[in-house]
């Protein structure tokens, strides 16, 4: 099968990329071995001990705690004047982590997100809009170095800002836009309500990622904007953004195993899944110099897609990302993930682009409000008709999540959006 591509990697097949893979996981050892907390956790590993891709899961695990407990070098392999770009996490939950790169392991990244971005249409020529947070933050400088190594035009708009970005995106005439989707959807009310429409602009794909979100949300992105979406994955302990990406099918997210090695786990007994089945992504770096992290807990839940994508390329395939070992909601003894309401919510004529589920306590029994904003059109003052709505939409909940939620509708644009990440939950049951 002849397909387009930017690099012979995406070209190895299974045996080759089986065989790279236990190369470079033998290299990472012996340089993870180098750092304070490999050289603890490694100490009874050899190299010669890996003899095929099976034998990774001999090798412990990495958490975030453990990053956390090591901050801010302890799992540098290479001194640290060797390094010449960091990255950190806000450290809003606990403390912060620190991820260090190398020249080459920048160099090395720059090229993978140039692949991503090649692989799901962009081209030399293109004029991007990288309307991501920039600073410590590996969303904006990973995407935005990416696309620069393409060859796109290159405009760094960060993040927010609705007008200067819709200026932007029509002085420059953008053809490709990097966006978080639920800005994507408000940036679009503001196109509308500015008396714009999608044949104003050029755009003809964006990349989307950084939250969890359903295929309902990306269709409608589709629809509002008239472009293609191609979903995307990244997390900054394995560099950022280009660890998964959408191919033009739209089929899943690739990953480039000549760089990172796949793992699907059951979360409770951290063996893996059958192909298909949903467990936590587990990852291991084969080609990071300054801070190579080996068999590494996401906390992110997907599947890997059994089978062949039809653009040829041997690499796997994950979901997009139903939501994290620690996003799930524990309701009467059920277990619910956000993305379940945001499916049924979407698929709902009447339902906006915003809710908040909002978990609360009343005579000690834990109940789930969620709170759903509705369309101008459908927003009146009939309160047999909003009740109905209000019945309907719980009732499609109860389908899906098997608990009985109350709904409470609310005016369009009434739910704070911060264009960052959307608030998807809040949990006031320890408020109580």
């Amino acid at each position: 099968m002849s397909i387009d591509y930017l690099h012979e990697e995406e070209l190895l097949d299974r045996e080759e990329l089986n065989k790279l893979q236990v190369e470079r996981l033998r290299s990472r050892i012996d340089a993870a071995k180098k750092s304070r907390f490999y050289s603890l956790r490694l100490q009874a590993f050899q190299a010669e001990d890996i003899q095929n891709i099976e034998d990774v899961k001999k090798l412990p695990f990495t958490t975030k705690d453990d990053l956390r407990e090591y901050y801010p070098d302890g799992f540098l392999c290479r001194p640290m004047n060797e390094m010449v770009r960091m990255h950190a996490s806000s450290g809003t939950t606990g403390s912060p982590t620190a991820i260090f790169y190398t020249g080459k392991d920048l160099d090395t990244w720059a090229d993978l997100v140039a692949r991503c971005m090649y692989m799901a249409g962009v081209r030399e020529g293109d004029v991007f809009q990288n309307l991501s947070g920039y600073g410590l933050f590996t969303g904006g400088l990973g995407i935005h170095y990416g696309a620069e190594r393409l060859g796109a035009l290159t405009i760094p708009a960060g993040a927010g800002n609705s007008k200067r970005q819709i200026k932007l995106l029509q002085d420059f005439r953008v053809s490709v836009m990097h966006i978080i989707p639920s800005y994507a959807l408000h940036l679009f009310n503001v196109i509308h309500s500015s008396g714009l429409t999608p044949q104003d602009f050029n755009l003809r794909i964006a990349l989307i990622g950084a939250e969890p979100h359903s295929e309902e949300i990306r269709q409608l992105i589709q629809e509002k904007f008239r472009i293609k979406a191609y979903n995307s994955y990244g997390l900054s302990e394995m560099n950022g953004p280009g660890v998964g990406f959408e191919c033009t099918e739209q089929n899943g997210m690739h990953i480039w195993e000549d760089a990172y090695i796949v793992e699907v786990l059951d979360p409770s007994t951290l063996e893996p899944v059958p192909n298909g089945e949903i467990g936590e992504l587990v990852l291991t770096s084969l080609t990071r110099e300054g801070m190579p992290l080996i068999r590494y807990r996401t906390k992110d839940l997907t599947r890997i897609i059994p089978g062949k994508c039809n653009c040829g390329r041997e690499h796997a395939r994950i979901d997009r990302i139903l939501g994290r070992t620690d996003d799930m909601i524990i309701l009467k003894g059920v277990n619910i993930y956000p993305l379940q309401v945001e499916k049924v919510l979407m698929g709902i004529p009447e339902v906006g682009q915003n809710y908040l589920i909002v978990l609360e306590q009343q005579d000690y029994i834990d109940n789930m409000r969620v709170r759903v904003e509705i369309k101008d059109e459908y927003f009146e003052e009939d309160m047999r008709a909003l009740k109905g709505l209000e019945q309907k939409i719980a009732h499609s909940l109860r389908e899906e999540i098997l608990i009985t939620p109350k709904v409470e509708l609310v005016e369009h644009n009434s739910i704070a959006n911060n264009h960052g990440k959307a608030e998807r939950v809040v949990d006031n049951r320890s408020c109580q």
